[in-house]
């Protein structure tokens, strides 16, 4: 059997995210947007939908099963499809001495040489 973590969506972002249009290929969803409700052993991910229909905890479109393996599925309404995660991307900071060389203005280059 495996171990699925079951994270929920927020209802604020249920509404935006049952009228978005259908897309292929993997979904990007944020964190933010998910709370983690529990976790749940099953032979499978659709085997798992059908133990929780008709229970408290059933799985609502938008919803995200985690497999062990970190790898994510979100329930659609087609069924259940391969999701990641958004990842902001880091600020690069740059230290003071590396922006002391430059003025503000463009130098021109000398094409002619």
């Amino acid at each position: 059997m495996v171990s699925f973590k079951i994270h929920r969506l927020k209802d604020q972002a249920s509404a935006q995210f049952r009228w978005a249009p259908h897309t292929s290929g993997p979904a990007t969803v944020k964190q933010k947007d998910y709370e983690l409700i529990g976790e749940v052993e099953a032979l499978s991910a659709y085997v798992l939908f059908n133990q929780l229909r008709g229970t408290p905890n059933q799985l609502r479109v938008g919803d995200l099963l985690e497999l062990p393996d970190a790898s994510l599925r979100i329930f659609k309404f087609i069924g259940l499809e391969e999701a990641t995660w958004f990842l902001t991307q880091a600020r690069i900071e740059t230290s003071d001495a590396a922006l002391s060389g430059m003025d503000g203005e463009a130098t021109p280059v000398n094409a002619g040489a």
